[in-house]
Formats: structure tokens, C-alpha cells, sequence
């Protein structure tokens, strides 16, 4: 193989998600998260002989729902199929999930990148049941035991699998990222990598850049967080393209993503559909979904991404990369809305959400939820701002303390006495003093040299320790050295 061959990776993405009910798929057990192992269990989810497994209407209307947002058809007639595998999480043997009549098929999720939309097409969406959780004692190849919990048997899920069209890790960190926002819109799932909610599996491969062939393709699995699927992925696709620049094969495997080491390890040959022996789930009728039924939960939906993303542009003004970064999550585009129904200078708001706000919540590694800043004290913030009371360069330390204390911007400014100084015959005096103390910044800029202004309204604004209006500055500075 030509070691100079530019190759390009094909990459398909297989997401799991847990969906939000309040009960198993196939039991009343309680699917909450965070009790104690092996507490939410009964006969049906442990799989004990004679039970009989009843589906759950609401993990059911959950999975419509996500088809329904993501563009799919929904099949009038589709089928549970028992999946047949070995392992020490899985009671029965076998899992419940659907085969060749799937819930779902086609559709697309469509991607905004920095105001660029592109398209990434769904294969299909079926529903299935959760197995246990395996906690393994010590590093995941140096276990000497592993303990099982089987809370998670039976909790309802779907799979989402996308046809083969993303190509970068990047890409594909930024799919799921856009696909949770999706499913957090519609109310049928948290999302949570963290907590196990939202998993994901990815199938990749590397060819020769411009080749239409696929390459031999590996299954990566293991990621529990976004940073760590585009991780995993350059990883991978380096050591694929490793392997073949010297000539050697690609093994079609599953393997582990160890996130401490920053390796995919090797877990096992890479299975295909009859190695998992498919037949139709025997104590489940098929499912029948009424064209009645699909129109209700169609006419259920709410605004979803996409929708409001070119609302915000449309309604706001915003550029398109505002409205992306806003909307990424409902949580963050309601509070967003809420500031911008208290401030009218939409893109202000939308300045500080992703400057300060957002700035903040990342250095600490929080969530919008846990943000200390209500939409109305920013909106109190902004205003103060456009009224002329404090300068930006002020509000952003009243914001810090906003953080820090929990007080209105009102009181800190009040306590703190940073009211902007915007007395013209004040600042005019100040001026003079300036003007007369930097001969050598008056000389620049008289010979035109622009940028010597900048040295004299930091002159004045350290005089005035911050205070000053720094477009009063401006504008005297120019008058006063233009002679006039």
C-alpha cells in the first residue's frame, strides 16, 4: 500500500437512549436512576421462568415521537424479536428488541454548522429493552471479579442507527450532540451520557480519500461522553490508517474505548445478524399503530431545533451561528428568550449568554441548570448598560460578583458605587488633565497615527478608576485635539 495514499473516514453512528418513563418496558419496576443495585427488579425483568412481558404504551408513543421529529415513517406494523446472546448482565439469555420489522425507518437529523445545514440520514429507530450494568473490579483488562446490577434490566430504549454519511470525529460528536438537543425538545429522554441514558456505538472505516468502496470496518464502543466519541474516533481512524500505509489488514472487530490509556482495545470479532439467531419474541403480539394515532402525536409535537433556530434568526435578528449555539439546548434557548423578552437588544443578550455566561458555566463544568444568574438580573445587567448607569467593561465585573453573591446588579452597583461617570463637563476637565500630562500620545495621534487614542482613554479611564463613559471620552478626545 502507497504510504503517501490520503485516505477519509466513513463513519455510522449507533445510539441508544433511554426514554423517560417512569416504568420498565415490559414491567411496572421503577426505571429511577441512582438507587440501590439490584432494588428495582421483579420476575419479568429478571426474566424468570413462566413470566409474561406486557409492552409499556408510553416507551411506545416515545419512540413515534422521536421518528415523527427526525422525519421518519413510522410502520403501521411492526414486530419484538428475541436477540440471542450470552452475557453475565443479561438474565434471560436473550434480548427483546426488533429486527426486520422495525418501528421506523429513513428520515434525516439536520445538522447546523456554524449556519451551514447539511443532512444525516437515518436508517431506522426500533424499540428494545436495556440489560444490567456490569461493574468490574480494577482496570477494565486486569479485572479479577465483576459485580452485576440488574436495575437497568428491562428499562426502555430505543437505537437510532444513521446511514454511513458522517466523516470526521468532529461530525460525529456534534450529530449527537444535535440529536440529544432533539430528543430534550420532544421530553422523551434526559440525555445524559454521564448517567447512561444516551450511549453510543459507532462503526467506522477508512478508504482512499475520493473511493466510493467501504473500507473493513470496526465497531467502537464504550464512549460515555461527547468529548470522548470524538476521542475514540481519531484514535481509531489514525490506527486504521496506521495499519494500512504498512500494508497490513483491518480486522472487522468490536473493540473497547479505555478512556485513561486514550486506546481502543480489542473485545471481540465483530458479530453479524444470525450470529445473534433473530426469531419473532413469542409472548408479544405484533404492534399495531393506528394512522389515528400517529396524527395525534404529529399534531403533539413541539418546536424542535431546527424550528427554532431560524425563528431566532427570522424574529431576533440573530446570526445564524447564534441561533445554533442558543438552541443546542431548550433549556438554554428558554432562558435566552426570557432575557431577550426583558432586554430589547436581542443580540446584546445573545453577546453576554455566550461570552459571560456561557464562559462561566464551562470553566466550572456546569450545566444551565445550575446557573446563578437569572434571565431577569441579566436583562437588570443589559439595561443598565444601554441606559448609560455603567459601562460594559464595568458589567462584566458586576456580573462576576452577580455569580459570586446572588445579589441584583441594582444593589452591587449601588453598594460598590459604580455608577458611569457621563457628566460632560466632568469628564471634560478630566480630558484637559490628560492631554496636558501625554504629549507624546497627542503628538502620535495629531500625526495620524490612530491608534495613540487608545493610550489616552486608558489615561483617562484609569484616572476615573473605570467610571467614565467611554464613548464621551471618545468623542471629547477627538473634539478637544481636532482644536475644536
Amino acid at each position: 500500500m502507497n504510504a503517501e495514499l490520503t485516505y477519509e473516514a466513513v463513519i455510522g453512528l449507533e445510539v441508544h437512549v433511554q426514554l423517560l418513563t417512569e416504568s420498565k418496558i415490559f414491567c411496572g419496576c421503577s426505571t429511577r436512576f441512582g438507587e440501590d443495585p439490584n432494588s428495582q427488579t421483579c420476575p419479568v425483568c429478571l426474566g424468570m421462568p413462566g413470566v409474561l412481558p406486557v409492552l409499556n404504551k408510553k416507551a411506545v408513543e416515545f419512540a413515534i415521537r422521536t421518528a415523527l421529529a427526525v422525519h421518519g415513517t413510522v410502520a403501521p406494523h411492526c414486530r419484538f424479536a428475541r436477540k440471542n446472546y450470552f452475557y453475565p448482565d443479561l438474565p434471560k439469555d436473550y434480548q427483546i428488541s426488533q429486527y426486520e420489522l422495525p418501528l421506523a425507518v429513513g428520515g434525516f437529523v439536520e445538522m447546523s454548522d456554524h449556519g451551514t445545514a447539511r443532512r444525516v440520514r437515518i436508517r431506522r429507530i426500533h424499540l428494545e429493552e436495556d440489560a444490567g450494568k456490569l461493574l468490574h473490579a480494577g482496570a477494565m483488562d486486569q479485572a479479577d471479579y465483576s459485580l452485576v446490577d440488574f436495575n437497568r434490566c428491562g428499562v426502555p430504549l430505543i437505537e437510532m442507527v444513521t446511514e454511513p454519511d458522517l466523516r470526521t470525529p468532529e461530525e460525529a460528536a456534534e450529530f449527537l450532540k444535535q440529536f440529544r438537543a432533539i430528543l430534550q425538545y420532544l421530553g422523551v429522554s434526559q440525555g445524559n451520557m454521564e448517567e447512561g441514558n444516551l450511549r453510543c456505538d459507532a462503526n467506522v472505516s477508512v478508504r482512499p480519500s475520493g473511493s466510493a468502496d467501504f473500507g473493513v470496518k470496526t465497531e467502537v464502543k464504550n464512549m460515555n461522553s461527547f468529548r470522548n466519541v470524538q476521542r475514540a474516533l481519531e484514535y481509531e481512524i489514525q490506527r486504521q490508517m496506521t495499519l494500512l500505509r504498512a500494508g497490513r489488514p483491518v480486522i472487522q472487530e468490536t473493540r473497547l474505548w479505555d478512556a485513561d490509556e486514550e486506546v481502543t482495545l480489542p473485545m471481540r470479532g465483530k458479530e453479524e445478524a444470525h450470529d445473534y439467531r433473530y426469531f419473532p419474541e413469542p409472548d408479544l403480539v405484533p404492534v399495531e399503530v393506528s394512522p389515528a394515532w400517529i396524527e395525534e402525536i404529529a399534531a403533539s409535537l413541539p418546536e424542535l431545533p431546527a424550528e427554532r433556530r431560524r425563528r431566532f434568526v427570522q424574529a431576533y435578528g440573530l446570526p445564524e451561528y447564534d441561533a445554533a449555539v442558543l438552541t443546542g439546548s431548550k433549556a438554554l434557548a428558554n432562558y435566552f428568550e426570557e432575557c431577550a423578552q426583558l432586554h430589547r437588544d436581542a443580540k446584546l443578550v445573545s453577546n453576554w449568554i455566550m461570552s459571560e455566561l456561557l464562559g462561566y458555566l464551562n470553566r466550572e463544568g456546569k450545566d444551565i441548570s445550575e446557573n446563578p444568574v437569572t434571565p431577569a438580573q441579566l436583562a437588570a445587567l443589559l439595561n443598565l448598560i444601554r441606559g448609560g448607569v455603567i459601562s460594559g467593561k464595568i458589567a462584566k465585573g458586576v456580573f462576576e460578583e452577580m455569580i459570586q453573591t446572588r445579589k441584583s446588579p441594582e444593589t452591587i452597583v449601588e453598594e460598590k458605587g459604580l455608577v458611569q461617570i457621563s457628566d460632560r463637563d466632568e469628564l471634560s476637565q478630566i480630558v484637559d488633565q490628560v492631554i496636558e500630562q501625554n504629549p507624546g500620545p497627542v503628538s502620535d495621534f495629531k500625526g495620524g497615527k490612530e491608534k495613540a487614542l487608545t493610550a489616552l482613554v486608558g489615561a483617562v479611564m484609569r484616572v476615573t478608576k473605570g467610571k467614565a463613559n467611554p464613548q464621551l471620552i471618545n468623542d471629547l478626545l477627538r473634539e478637544k485635539l481636532a482644536g475644536r
